[in-house]
């Protein structure tokens, strides 16, 4: 008999400040299996992370970090000129606030996502993977470290000894070169729940994705995003993940394996 096909199904939840309101992050919960949590320089402050932590790890969600540049008047979304030495303590002190908040609860992170513009950056930037992958590693060396599938930056963290977990997007454009739609671009932003059930199959079983032009993009993920600010993203959730299991795949957290 084969082995069942694993994937995991992540979120980027806890975007928010001062008040941690139940509803869609606590629904996206019960679907997703890890949950990246913002960190508090584009989005999130103690409290709300304090509370997101608690609820992922009600339900036994994994926990992963998810920071940035610090850009809170730009959501990290606006390219920033930080140095290395600048990107790797940024992420380093993020990464740090969020571990007490888990450790606090009895928990522990155990992977980490870069978000917006450093994500994106990181995928081309050996210098900026670099730097993320050596703060990840000075806080925990058994932190995953999560990266754009097929880019550049998957590679360089392998190099260096982590444990790399490659993600792909159902809700996002692609372009020809394998990066992520700027978001203002019309189809970087995808809504539709049939189109997007149907690129979560697809990443997950073929291993492929269609770019903007048409062309395929091979990309073999590890686990597959959907943004919590999506539009209808928690309906989105439910049918991806129901999407992945009537293929024939199990959706657990990459962490736990």
């Amino acid at each position: 008999m084969g082995q069942v096909p694993v994937i995991d199904l992540n979120a980027d939840l806890g975007e928010r400040y001062e008040s941690w309101r139940p509803g869609d992050d606590e629904a996206l919960l019960d679907v997703v299996t890890t949950a990246h949590i913002a960190c508090g320089f584009h989005s999130g402050d103690p409290s709300v992370m304090t509370q997101t932590v608690l609820a992922a790890a009600q339900r036994g969600v994994a926990i992963g970090a998810h920071p940035s540049y610090p850009d809170r008047e730009g959501f990290g979304r606006r390219p920033m000129d930080r140095t290395p030495a600048q990107v790797r303590g940024d992420v380093l002190y993020q990464v740090g606030a969020l571990d007490a908040i888990t450790r606090a609860a009895g928990v522990r992170i155990r992977s980490v996502k870069p978000h917006g513009a450093l994500y994106n950056r990181m995928a081309v930037d050996p210098d900026c993977a670099r730097a993320i992958a050596d703060a990840t590693s000075d806080l925990d060396p058994d932190l995953w470290l999560v990266v754009p599938a097929g880019s550049a930056a998957a590679e360089v963290v392998r190099e260096l000894g982590h444990k790399v977990a490659e993600e792909g997007f159902c809700d996002r454009g692609y372009a020809p070169d394998g990066t992520l739609m700027p978001r203002g671009n019309a189809g970087a932003v995808i809504s539709d729940p049939t189109v997007v059930g149907t690129r979560a199959v697809r990443l997950a079983t073929d291993h492929e994705i269609e770019a903007s032009d048409g062309t395929t993009l091979p990309l073999v993920p590890t686990t597959l995003c959907l943004h919590g600010d999506t539009p209808g993203a928690v309906a989105l959730a439910r049918i991806v993940r129901g999407a992945l299991e009537a293929a024939g795949l199990a959706v657990e957290a990459f962490a736990a394996r």
